[in-house]
């Protein structure tokens, strides 16, 4: 049986989709490329929420943090292209074997059903509704990745704040949002703000010393 994937003008709860997805799953074997491609936009958000939520708890991760984001950088620059997804064509081939894949996406599907409670669909529209406010909105993704990404070492919150700008704008874009991208661009100012000040308290130390050892070297 060939799998056909979804329309990508489906415009089906995210939640509905996944449940047809997981019900049309050939009987084996999937390839990663037809899976990304049958997730389509929506479900690549999906995607950026798993990978970030493990960023939540406020200490830095080493190594993790590139590894994830720059997954989730691709996908951003995807969307900012307006293209789909590019990945290698040796990972497009792997197989993945469909009852894994459908205990996973059913794990998945608990986090999804959270989403539509919580958020309400339109809700400072403004934010979601033009076409030029998303593409700023895909910036911003990019954005709060490359944030996610600072090799910050174990600084407490230096990946939870970008983490959680992450899942508010995949929550916003999924769910057509606008206060939960608005919230997205709050938990970037806040990690630009929380950055500026750990690098400003570096360069006062810094200072500091470097003044304690002219001081010491003219007497």
């Amino acid at each position: 049986m060939t799998y056909q994937a979804p329309d990508a003008t489906d415009t089906a709860p995210l939640a509905q989709q996944i449940e047809d997805l997981i019900d049309g799953l050939p009987g084996d074997h999937i390839r990663v490329g037809t899976l990304l491609h049958a997730l389509g936009d929506e479900g690549l958000m999906l995607v950026v929420i798993l990978l970030s939520a493990i960023f939540l708890i406020p200490v830095s991760i080493p190594g993790l943090s590139t590894v994830f984001g720059a997954s989730i950088l691709l996908i951003g620059l995807s969307r900012v292209r307006d293209r789909p997804l590019w990945v290698p064509q040796r990972l497009a081939d792997k197989q993945i074997a469909t009852d894994k894949l459908k205990a996973n996406l059913g794990r998945a599907l608990k986090w999804v059903h959270r989403m539509e409670r919580l958020s309400r669909p339109m809700r400072l529209a403004a934010m979601v509704r033009s076409k030029k406010m998303m593409r700023l909105n895909n910036l911003a993704l990019v954005f709060a990745t490359i944030l996610l990404m600072l090799p910050a070492g174990p600084i407490p919150f230096s990946n939870t704040l970008p983490a959680l700008a992450l899942m508010s704008f995949a929550i916003g874009f999924i769910q057509r949002d606008g206060a939960a991208v608005a919230a997205g661009y709050g938990f970037v100012v806040a990690s630009v703000v929380y950055f500026g000040v750990l690098l400003g308290g570096v360069g006062f130390a810094a200072e500091s010393v470097f003044s304690g050892f002219r001081s010491g070297s003219s007497a």
